[in-house]
């Protein structure tokens, strides 16, 4: 009795904390926008195929843990209730019930009821809610009548009473009525099960059988159980809460837990065995406190259907959440464990969590990076300062703000706390009184020890540095270890401690250092393992935390092997701190910090079963067949389904026609684009730590582009012939009139040609005719004008003489006279002039010629060259030069001896041949 007060007593605490942050199960919810349909889910089951079902009022929701199905009955009406037998999903409706098969990748409906005249008279109004099968026969139960389905035959049963539900138990199949108690239907009669006087006036929802014992959980009055045929109260503190609640469902998990879904609490998961509860409701986790029904899976998780939604509950998954959705909590940087409870460090300050309640510890308000069991004490590392809490009293212990880190040396019994200002030393757990670790004021976040006066130490902005103490730890040297080994980009250095090596992650550079050397030196076993990676947290001796892209990996060194376990991203999706990552021990349990709480687990349950994966195609919304005819440079959706919906539910990746990337698949979906003509193989792996393996594959073949089928392949080769021939008769024709007009060209070119040649030839004598003609003008024409001249003096002077004769008696005054007139009437200088310059003028050319090739020859001789060319004789050119035959003669025979001419050689001849 006293042990029952004190369970009671506890379960009244816990009832004034319900809406306190609870240790959760995941949980994931699915909105009405995310399945696409309505409101309330009234019932679910598992297929055969591993789907789940639902009946969602108007719809029916097929859910294969990637793709959301909706359909609806030819009828349109509401569906209050599936059941899955076989590969059949058997549903309940107004005035209808049937059921679902899959064919060709959707969900096709057969009715049962459809004219078999079942629903009219009395029956004209009911509403098949629930569906069960019970002896090979498939029973659909409205408040009114049962629907006997067997061998294609229907046999209906009227109730004389209004019930609530049918539950059939072992052998036995119990009517619950609404106001006159529970009867058990035998041989088609109803028999009230005697005893039960108690459930009269009871709305009766569940009925179950555990270890022996029946319970049978009412609307409004809580639980009763019948033990060895006595009914009674349900003895167990957590009854007289349930009495205040409104029973919607209910069902056992095992022998030693059960779930309960109410009308307003949302879903209590018992443990019988512990006499603890939890609570999930929309206050913490689902997405409305109304839960309509309970269903579960092959893991045995939990499926709810809501007032407005779906929601999946982990029961059975080795990872528990804990997270403060009121933003009291803040982000956790420390989580310590106090006995079965938390001592969790926020940005707001140091929390305990105990008993399902959440308190901040009075006087810790600020941002707490560090919280480390000393003894039974805790030294918590505070932007304000450093405290010590012994679970009853807190004390600021000095003023060192911002203890990112304490170190406890393995070597002494000191102690190293990494602050915002620098290092401080600790001797002993006398934390009053400390040492500075002097010259060294920088922000340090992360310390490490691997030999006795040395300690490591990472910025938190940039540079690695060791320090190097005598042995009362006074400061020997500091040494900037990334300067000094020519590290330019030393920003945000990881510092590793594991199996006794310190192992340093720089510019995504694994490194060691090598104290003979004292150099860092490359490691290549990390370097091969562990580049790219965001944070690497140290666990234990054997294991250590990963992050990378986005995901937390457990590795764990199995031999000289690496093994990594990746946490499922749906545990912590958004909620990573990234550099302020921390893993804490608990036992065999892990805890890393998030923000609004912590994840916690096992990493030994933690192994996930892998089995039956398949993959459906699906092309323009149709399941791909062997007769699917997919076009080329199109989309192919593929859905790959483990028949997990909990923990077990892998992360995969795929390969498309054996190329070398890895992909992981999203969600279990994989949309393939722009696929080329051709067989497709994807092959589906799972990584198991060591490395990737094949789990299943896929084929699939996409059609050649119509621009490429055979018939349009003979018609491009048609017309590519076509073309060729056409190309080539009209290259012959071509040819051929190329020929003749080349023919004919070339007929009139040589007749252009020859006319051409011809008119040249004219032309040429022609002009040479003109040129000799002119030559001979102007010769005649110079020889006129000389001659016209000379006549001229000569007739002048004549007449002067004449009339001298005539006038003058005188003899002497007439010789006078007549030489006056003889020297008058003679060619003056200017006229000469004029004579010699139209003289060259005409013979020009001439002159030219003769210049060209006799360079040497004086005027004088180009004056008698010209009256040779006009054939005058010497008598007729003495007058002409104003000297004497003989001059005339004696300068021809020197022209000669210039023109290297000889006496047989006419000089006019020549000169008129040059």
């Amino acid at each position: 009795m006293k042990k029952y007060a004190l369970h009671l007593l506890l379960f009244m605490l816990l009832s004034f904390g319900l809406k306190a942050q609870e240790l959760l199960p995941f949980v994931e919810n699915f909105t009405k926008s995310d399945y696409n349909g309505d409101n309330q889910v009234w019932s679910s089951c598992q297929g055969a195929d591993n789907a789940m079902y639902f009946a969602n009022n108007h719809n029916f929701l097929r859910y294969n843990g990637v793709k959301w199905e909706k359909y609806s009955l030819p009828n349109k009406t509401i569906i209050r209730s599936v059941f899955a037998d076989g590969d059949r999903i058997y549903s309940g409706s107004y005035n209808e019930f049937g059921y679902w098969k899959r064919m060709e990748g959707k969900m096709t409906y057969f009715s049962i009821s459809k004219g078999k005249k079942l629903f009219v008279g009395a029956s004209i109004n009911e509403e098949v809610w629930k569906i069960f099968k019970f002896n090979n026969q498939i029973y659909f139960q409205s408040f009114n009548e049962i629907f006997v389905y067997h061998n294609n035959s229907i046999r209906n049963i009227r109730i004389p009473f209004l019930i609530s539900y049918c539950f059939p138990i072992g052998t036995k199949l119990y009517v619950a009525s609404v106001n006159q108690g529970v009867y058990e239907l035998k041989n088609n009669k109803f028999q009230k099960i005697a005893g039960w006087d108690l459930l009269e006036n009871n709305i009766i929802h569940s009925i179950s059988e555990n270890k022996d014992k029946t319970y049978i959980f009412t609307k409004k009055n809580g639980v009763f159980v019948v033990d060895k045929g006595v009914l009674s109260v349900w003895n167990n503190p957590l009854n007289s809460n349930l009495k205040t609640e409104l029973i919607i469902a209910a069902k056992f998990i095992n022998t030693n837990r059960l779930v309960i879904g109410t009308a307003s609490k949302g879903l209590y998961i018992l443990d019988l065995n512990a006499f603890t509860f939890v609570n999930v409701n929309r206050y913490n986790s689902l997405l409305n406190n109304s839960v309509l029904s309970i269903d579960f899976d092959q893991e045995n998780d939990l499926w709810l259907g809501l007032d407005n939604g779906i929601s999946h509950i982990e029961i059975n998954s080795p990872y528990s959440i804990f997270s403060d959705n009121t933003g009291v909590l803040g982000s956790v940087y420390a989580v310590a464990t106090l006995q079965n409870n938390y001592l969790l460090g926020s940005n707001h300050g140091v929390f305990k969590y105990q008993n399902k309640k959440l308190e901040i510890i009075p006087g810790t308000q600020g941002h707490v990076w560090d919280i480390s069991p000393i003894q039974s004490n805790f030294l918590i590392g505070h932007n304000d300062g450093t405290f010590l809490w012994n679970s009853s009293r807190l004390t600021k212990v000095n003023a060192i703000c911002g203890g990112w880190k304490l170190l406890k040396s393995n070597f002494d019994t000191v102690y190293f706390q990494a602050n915002y200002s620098g290092i401080v030393i600790y001797n002993g757990e006398d934390f009053n009184h400390f040492k500075i670790v002097k010259g060294f004021t920088k922000p340090i976040k992360n310390i490490a020890q691997n030999k006795k006066g040395e300690l490591w130490a990472v910025d938190n902005y940039k540079s690695l540095y060791r320090i190097k103490f005598t042995p009362n730890y006074e400061v020997v040297a500091i040494e900037n270890i990334t300067q000094s080994n020519g590290i330019k980009n030393d920003y945000d250095v990881k510092l590793f401690s594991f199996k006794n090596e310190i192992l340093f992650f720089i510019h995504n550079t694994w490194y060691n250092f090598n104290s003979i050397s004292n150099k860092l030196e490359v490691n290549s076993i990390f370097n091969s393992s562990f580049k790219d990676i965001t944070e690497i947290i140290p666990i234990d001796d054997n294991s250590f935390l990963i992050l990378k892209e986005g995901l937390f990996y457990i590795v764990n060194q199995v031999d000289s092997k690496f093994v990594w376990e990746l946490i499922p991203e749906k545990y912590y999706r958004g909620k990573i701190i990234n550099q302020d990552t921390k893993v804490f021990k608990q036992g065999n349990r892990l805890i890393i910090n998030l923000d609004d709480g912590f994840l916690t687990f096992s990493p030994k349950k933690s192994k996930i079963k892998i089995k039956n994966i398949s993959v459906e195609g699906f092309y323009e919304g149709s399941l791909i067949t062997e007769k699917s005819n997919i076009k080329h440079n199109q989309s192919v959706e593929l859905n790959v389904i483990s028949h997990y919906y909990g923990f077990n539910n892998p992360n995969l990746f795929y390969q498309l026609n054996s190329k070398e990337d890895f992909v992981p698949i999203n969600k279990g979906k994989i949309i393939l684009n722009n696929l080329n003509s051709g067989n497709q193989e994807i092959n589906i792996y799972f990584h198991n730590g060591n490395g990737y393996s094949e789990i299943a594959n896929y084929h699939f073949n996409v059609s050649r582009p119509w621009y490429f089928s055979i018939g349009i392949l003979l018609l491009y080769f048609l017309i590519i012939s076509g073309i060729f021939f056409l190309y080539y008769r009209w290259n012959k024709i071509r040819y051929t009139e190329k020929l003749k007009l080349k023919d004919e060209e070339l007929k009139h070119q040589k007749e252009i040609l020859q006319l051409e040649l011809d008119a040249e030839n004219k032309s040429k004598i022609q002009e040479y005719e003109n040129h000799i003609l002119e030559i001979q003008v102007q010769t005649k024409a110079s020889e006129v004008a000389g001659k016209s001249l000379s006549i001229a003096k000569q007739s002048e002077m004549i007449e002067s003489i004449q009339k001298l004769l005539e006038v003058e008696n005188d003899i002497s005054s007439l010789k006078s006279n007549i030489k006056k007139a003889i020297k008058l009437n003679s060619i003056n200088k200017k006229e000469w002039e004029t004579f010699e310059n139209n003289l060259f003028k005409s013979h020009e050319d001439f002159i030219k010629r003769l210049y060209s090739k006799y360079p040497k020859l004086s005027s004088k001789d180009i004056k008698l060259c010209i009256y040779l060319k006009m054939s005058l004789s010497s008598k007729e050119i003495a007058p002409l030069m104003n000297i004497s035959f003989r001059g005339v003669e004696l300068h021809r025979y020197r022209l000669r001896k210039k023109l290297e001419i000889n006496q047989e050689i006419n000089l006019s001849n020549f000169m008129n041949n040059l």
